[in-house]
């Protein structure tokens, strides 16, 4: 019978833990978006649309191209989290490095711990982990993107999707360990929320 993750933090050594995160979090807080539109010569994307350093402010730079490398980049470093890691140890070392990465990408040090919303980074640690649920996850990002035309309220209502996959999968531990995940993004979100109250929440692909 597999071991749960209880059962696994009963044994693993806390700096184990510790070093998954680390490594993680390395990988996490590669700001992409701002380096790849320095490197393009691009407007400053801390001064463009909500400051973010993510692919949906990179789109509002009018370089879809930007855009679309960062979503893929920010996504990988969440799966390469997982992957890298998971693979010489536990499902609970693998989610602690994907931990790591997803908090690496929402405050890097780097940049005085102010990074983006995590909603590429959060998909690429859904499909290392569990790839179904980052199916389902992107699934219903698109539909709801194209339908509502919100990035931020479509990532939001897909994020819950992950940890009901997982359940519905009857990998429990896992899907708690992702509410921790879910509970992140909300709260970094938590300014778009009161914009879309408000009915100010810019649309993708604008600026205001």
């Amino acid at each position: 019978m597999q071991a749960t993750l209880v059962e696994m933090l009963s044994y693993t050594p806390l700096w184990i833990l510790l070093i998954a995160f680390l490594i993680g979090y390395g990988l996490g807080s590669i700001p992409f978006g701002l380096l790849l539109t320095k490197a393009a010569g691009t407007p400053n994307l801390r001064e463009i649309g909500s400051g973010n350093i993510g692919a949906t402010n990179v789109l509002r730079t009018g370089r879809k191209d930007l855009a679309i490398a960062t979503l893929i980049l920010d996504m990988l470093k969440g799966t390469l989290a997982v992957y890298l890691v998971g693979s010489i140890g536990t499902p609970l070392i693998a989610l602690t490095a994907g931990l790591g990465a997803f908090c690496g990408h929402l405050f890097p040090v780097w940049l005085g711990f102010r990074g983006g919303k995590g909603v590429a980074t959060f998909l690429g640690v859904a499909l290392g982990f569990y790839w179904p649920a980052g199916l389902v996850f992107a699934v219903i990002w698109l539909a709801l993107a194209y339908l509502s035309h919100f990035s931020s309220l479509s990532a939001l209502c897909a994020s819950l999707s992950v940890p009901m996959s997982l359940l519905i999968a009857k990998q429990i531990q896992p899907a708690l360990f992702f509410i921790i995940f879910v509970g992140l993004l909300w709260w970094k979100h938590w300014p778009n929320l009161l914009r879309l109250a408000k009915g100010t929440e810019p649309k993708i692909g604008k600026s205001s």
